[in-house]
């Protein structure tokens, strides 16, 4: 009786499927490789796990589903989300499209590796897309396999809930299973392929719609599907903006703009880089999507970027994510410029998201150093001088921000010495033989300014110190720590992922006894292979 109330639940969500309803889907049903015409997406079956075994999943995830922890314990849940049953309503489906990557165009992308079970709507009326990633080959595969390792699979599934718990934008996962199979991956492309265990994440969004999506049907001169394409997305993801027409594509332009802006500030934030900024990768959402060779900025550097395939030009760097983002709306304004035919609204437009991102960083930057608000009169020079000495020395950013908040500003920074200045921040720093004297100095000088524009505000010590810990994080998914979990999850032992998991549910909380945690970097990982740097194999 048990079991059968366990599967029943499953087989009750309300599947909604409105994308592959209303939409046109690609005539041809056999699932080979090929150029998809006319389609917005290709009906494909995932394949079955010989072996399938829960890792994790996500309790906060699965109530967006309306599933209690009975059910995602189940071996039934089990079977559904390594793609090896379907659950009542389910209809399968790949999605086409094209993207640039690193600046150039593509052609042809789509869900290579990605198969969406449907959308639910729950008992909130939320609409919900589920998607496997890792199930197995599409159309859109070209010479891939379709499939996904535990390596990659642990890294996504703990980033995506771990950027939830932060507050920034971003899909959802559901859960993480092993299938069971061996999966041949050349970790770094150098002629040394090895054989990983196979895994599978469910993903959890609103859409998965993506700028590439609208780029290959405006690259092929399809005007007809792109405005379907638009049309469909304004009545079901953005319905708030009223019925499609050239006004409201224009707004609906706009709104993407300063969603992505927003999401962004949240990444310089944190200190998270992407890595594949591809305009693939980016959701019409402004969710943070695809956690590939993603990063967490360790040591204080802009130009730093965790994806080896970009070691060269750096374009998707810390640094730059702001500029990149700007440059694929363009890319994003440019597809659908054949609906609007006009420059003006679409430059206003992404001139909305210039003005967005740069009230989010003032206000981001004000809540990092626990100000009333950013003034750029003072707070200009002030900022800009702190990023510069920050990349002196090996600085750890988090820490840095984190402990800023323990300098008390009740002090008289005038008669205060270096020493005592700069003991609560001495933890962030990663080599002490780089603190010269010439360097205390000037870092004490920005301190002694930092706590007289602290005082100018009149907030009082302890809410100054309450404010910066709700903007700066305690907790990040270091690259070293989900590599230990790694490390243990492939000899089967889950418990760190699952521990992580739970650490990262509240990032921003001291919780006693986690505080390893929250230390540097340790010196092992600093060139470790999944530590410092990672590519896009998977």
């Amino acid at each position: 009786m048990n079991s059968q109330l366990k599967l029943s639940r499953l087989d009750k969500l309300n599947f909604d499927n409105r994308f592959a309803r209303e939409l046109p889907g690609d005539p041809e049903t056999i699932n080979r490789r090929r150029q998809v015409l006319g389609a917005c997406y290709s009906s494909v079956l995932p394949i079955k796990a010989p072996q399938p075994q829960m890792v994790a999943y996500s309790k906060e995830a699965a109530e967006l589903l309306d599933l209690t922890p009975e059910d995602c314990e189940s071996d039934y849940f089990t079977q559904i989300f390594s793609g090896t049953r379907l659950a009542a309503g389910m209809y399968p489906y790949a999605t086409c499209y094209g993207g640039h990557q690193f600046g150039n165009w593509a052609g042809q992308l789509g869900d290579g590796r990605a198969i969406n079970l449907g959308e639910i709507v729950n008992q909130r009326g939320e609409r919900w897309v589920l998607q496997l990633k890792g199930a197995g080959p599409t159309p859109y595969s070209r010479t891939a396999d379709g499939l996904a390792v535990l390596r990659s699979s642990v890294r996504e599934f703990l980033c995506s809930e771990a950027m939830f718990h932060l507050g920034v934008p971003t899909t959802r996962a559901l859960s993480l299973i092993l299938t069971g199979d061996e999966v041949i991956r050349d970790m770094f492309y150098t002629g040394n392929p090895q054989a990983e265990p196979g895994a599978v994440v469910c993903r959890v969004a609103p859409s998965f719609t993506r700028f590439g999506n609208f780029q290959i049907f405006a690259a092929r001169r399809d005007t007809g599907l792109l405005q379907k394409l638009l049309d469909y997305t304004i009545r079901t993801d953005f319905p708030h903006l009223g019925e499609p027409s050239k006004e409201v594509y224009i707004t609906w332009f706009e709104e993407v703009c300063r969603r992505t802006a927003g999401m962004i500030v949240h990444w310089q934030r944190v200190g998270f880089v992407h890595g594949v900024m591809n305009t693939d990768n980016m959701s019409i959402l402004g969710l943070t999507i695809d956690y590939g060779p993603y990063g967490w900025l360790e040591n204080y550097d802009p130009h730093w970027t965790p994806n080896t395939t970009d070691a060269a030009e750096h374009r998707y760097r810390y640094g730059n994510q702001p500029q990149i983002a700007f440059w694929n709306l363009g890319q994003l304004g440019n597809a659908i410029y054949p609906l609007i035919e006009e420059v003006e609204p679409l430059q206003k437009a992404m001139n909305a998201y210039a003005e967005t991102f740069e009230q989010g960083w003032q206000n981001m930057i004000a809540g990092k150093l626990g100000l009333n608000a950013y003034k750029p009169e003072t707070d200009d020079e002030l900022t800009a001088e702190l990023i510069t000495v920050l990349q002196l020395v090996e600085t750890d950013m988090t820490i840095f921000y984190r402990n800023l908040a323990k300098l008390d500003n009740r002090i008289d920074p005038d008669n205060s010495s270096e020493e005592m200045l700069m003991a609560p921040i001495g933890e962030a720093y990663y080599v002490p033989e780089q603190l010269t004297g010439e360097y205390k100095t000037r870092m004490s000088n920005w301190l002694r300014r930092y706590i007289k524009r602290t005082q100018a505000d009149g907030m009082p010590n302890e809410i100054r110190q309450q404010k910066m810990n709700a903007f700066n994080p305690k907790y990040v998914l270091r690259n070293y720590m989900a590599q230990l979990a790694i490390d243990k999850a492939e000899q089967g032992d889950f418990s760190l992922v699952n521990e992580l998991l739970e650490l990262l549910r509240h990032p921003y909380d001291e919780q006693p006894g986690k505080e390893g945690f929250a230390a540097k970097r340790p010196d092992w990982a600093r060139q470790r292979a999944g530590c410092s740097t990672l590519s896009c194999s998977s």
